[in-house]
């Protein structure tokens, strides 16, 4: 490796838009994110659940066609 050519790294705190902040290490001064593991949703659990229906069972919705009316 060449000496003197790489940026110093040093402790820097990131900071999240809801609040909450960490210490890391980086060769920026400040870190500033707008989404972190303390207010994602999928870390949090308020994440929503997917739908899982098909693209025939939305077709049968769409048009009234159930499997009641044969």
């Amino acid at each position: 490796m060449k000496k003197n050519i790489h940026p110093e790294m040093k402790e820097v705190t990131v900071t999240c838009a809801c609040g909450a902040s960490f210490k890391t290490k980086s060769t920026r001064d400040k870190i500033d994110v707008e989404i972190c593991s303390e207010c994602h949703p999928f870390f949090t659990g308020k994440q929503g659940m997917a739908k899982k229906t098909g693209n025939i069972e939305k077709f049968n919705r769409k048009f009234g066609l159930n499997q009641d009316n044969k």
